[in-house]
């Protein structure tokens, strides 16, 4: 045979990507419920495809609670487990968590090889996916072990990716080389993790407390989910950061400086995205990465003006802000993607949340607005002083030219005259050579 013909035939093949896993997943409709079931759902779905699978059916039920021994009720179960074999799913996502029980049981009812896991194992199964840092990875592994602790009988084998081949929901422990049975060992490897991110958690604050006695103005994006923060983010700092139309494309905090009209020097936060029923797992592995947005001036609460469920996420964000501590710092809510409304949606939510900013970080549409309005809660902080600096504190005319806003600046015989507002971090260095204040 030729070499030509030799290499067409070892060449006559073609790659192809893996078959995207099948999915089913299952709510409950309970009543009183702040989400409709479908709606969550299909929040569900998306999480499932951000994770790699492809959602094959959708099913609920209403119950007033969740059955104990299944969380659905026994007919459904088995109504899900034909379901799943009529469809070949290889995993039937839960809306909700279930107790290591319920997990047990149904995995009886619906038989193996199908996979059962909850809402919670699929966002920490994207997370896994996502973190991309040191910080990041460490506090996804975190999250993963405290929730597995409680579910060791039985579940280590279930979840670990050597023996079930990979996929949605099996990127537990990624990276381990065994199989950890012992309760013991787990809390041991929570321990040594807890101790890292104690570590890291030591540097940023050091970075942060930097960034605190600088006395620059600290504004944090937060809110959903894709709700457009990291494109805001890049659009106004003309930053670099990932923005993908996806469930949790961005885990790590990412802060920019960025100067206002003024001269007046800021920072923009991007935060990771919130969603309902999250983890308290996660709330308390991604504590330090939260963190910025406690230590805030101004959170910008970014919302979705284009989807169909704002309100319910808004109600989840500030669910959030409650549990981290974030419920008294100053906020407003920021209406994005609002080049997705027609003109008369857009009316409508103007005068349905008067005090809202409302931009698009695709076209700009707004964000003269929003940087106006940070100038104005920035500068409500400041104090207006009239000081007379000596000329051997060139020091101190320095810092207000670097960190206030100087209103004018005269020099005389006895020093530098300025009228400058002065934010509270730096009055106690020039108050003493005061001459005048007001707090206009």
């Amino acid at each position: 045979m030729s070499i030509d013909g030799s290499d067409s035939k070892r060449n006559s093949f073609c790659v192809t990507a893996a078959p995207k896993e099948r999915a089913i997943v299952v709510g409950v409709e309970r009543p009183g419920a702040k989400w409709d079931v479908q709606s969550s759902l299909e929040e569900l779905s998306r999480l499932a495809q951000t994770a790699g699978a492809e959602v094959v059916a959708s099913t609920s039920q209403k119950l007033e609670a969740p059955h104990p021994r299944t969380f659905v009720g026994t007919g459904k179960a088995e109504e899900i487990a034909d379901l799943a074999r009529s469809l070949s799913a290889d995993v039937v996502i839960f809306d909700d968590e279930l107790t290591p029980s319920q997990q047990a049981n149904l995995e009886k009812v619906v038989g193996k090889p199908v996979k059962i896991i909850d809402r919670t194992a699929l966002i920490l199964d994207i997370f896994a996916l996502h973190a991309t840092t040191k910080e990041g990875r460490l506090q996804v592994r975190l999250a993963q072990n405290q929730y597995l602790l409680p579910r060791l009988r039985g579940m280590w084998a279930h979840l670990a990716s050597n023996r079930m081949g990979g996929g949605v929901g099996s990127r537990f422990g990624e990276g381990e080389s065994q199989l950890e049975v012992d309760r013991r060992m787990v809390r041991k490897r929570i321990t040594s993790i807890k101790r890292e991110l104690a570590h890291l958690a030591e540097v940023r604050s050091v970075q942060r407390e930097s960034r605190y006695d600088s006395g620059i103005f600290k504004v944090a994006l937060a809110g959903y989910t894709n709700a457009g923060k990291s494109s805001l983010l890049n659009y106004l700092t003309e930053a670099d950061v990932l923005a993908y139309d996806k469930l949790f494309a961005t885990l790590d905090s990412t802060t920019r400086r960025y100067v206002l009209p003024e001269g007046r020097e800021i920072t923009l936060t991007d935060t990771v995205g919130f969603i309902q029923k999250l983890p308290t797992t996660l709330i308390e592995a991604f504590k330090s990465t939260l963190d910025e947005i406690v230590g805030a001036n101004l959170i910008l609460q970014v919302v979705d003006a284009s989807s169909g469920e704002f309100i319910e996420q808004i109600q989840a964000v500030e669910e959030v802000f409650e549990q981290i501590g974030a419920q008294d710092i100053s906020r407003v809510l920021l209406f994005n993607k609002c080049d997705l409304l027609e003109d008369d949606t857009l009316i409508g939510l103007k005068s349905r949340y008067p005090h809202a900013l409302f931009v698009s970080a695709q076209t700009g549409f707004g964000t003269e607005e929003l940087i106006s309005y940070i100038a104005q809660v920035a500068a409500a902080q400041d104090k207006k002083l009239e000081v007379v600096l000596p000329y051997n504190r060139g020091d101190l005319v320095s810092l207000a030219h670097e960190r206030c806003r100087i209103v004018s600046e005269t020099h005389k015989e006895d020093g530098t005259h300025l009228t400058v507002f002065v934010g509270s971090v730096y009055l106690n260095l020039f108050e003493e050579y005061c001459v005048g204040q007001d707090n206009a």
